[in-house]
């Protein structure tokens, strides 16, 4: 039996922004600029939990701080095997929900330097990165047409 103590989990809130909460057609990427492992791959909008910070307070500061806008929260995207949350790597999980803009224009302010929205079909038209995939084709199966021959 090993001793070694396991490190907490620590919580992180993504948004999987819409350009529709009802009628969904397009998703917004975000391309990131740091830390330097993560660079140039593209994620769902978000990040981590403060102490004492709920989740979904998390979230709308992120999002806020990352894109400039506001967003209304649609339904949570429930993690793989019907658990809350998405696993990335060992230290952290990630609460997920479906997003739309409800006042501002999403414009890459912090830790991204390029915005892209894409459409339902062509969600594979970025390199996501490696945890934000399974996210990436939860959301194709929920929300979209099959996607274009990757």
């Amino acid at each position: 039996m090993s001793t070694t103590a396991r490190q907490p989990v620590r919580l992180v809130v993504g948004a999987a922004i819409v350009d529709d909460l009802q009628r969904p057609t397009r998703l917004l990427a975000a391309r990131r600029t740091e830390p330097a492992a993560l660079a140039g791959g593209w994620e769902l909008p978000g990040g981590k939990v403060d102490e004492g910070e709920s989740p979904l307070s998390a979230l709308h500061r992120e999002v806020l701080e990352e894109l400039g806008v506001r967003v209304q929260l649609g339904a949570h995207l429930p993690g793989p095997l019907g658990g809350s949350t998405w696993p990335l790597g060992d230290r952290y999980e990630m609460l997920v929900w479906l997003a739309e803009v409800v006042e501002g224009t999403p414009a890459p302010i912090e830790d991204h330097d390029e915005l892209r929205w894409l459409e339902l079909d062509d969600l594979y038209a970025v390199a996501w990165l490696p945890a934000d995939l399974p996210i990436v084709e939860q959301l194709q199966a929920l929300l979209g047409p099959p996607p274009r021959s990757r």
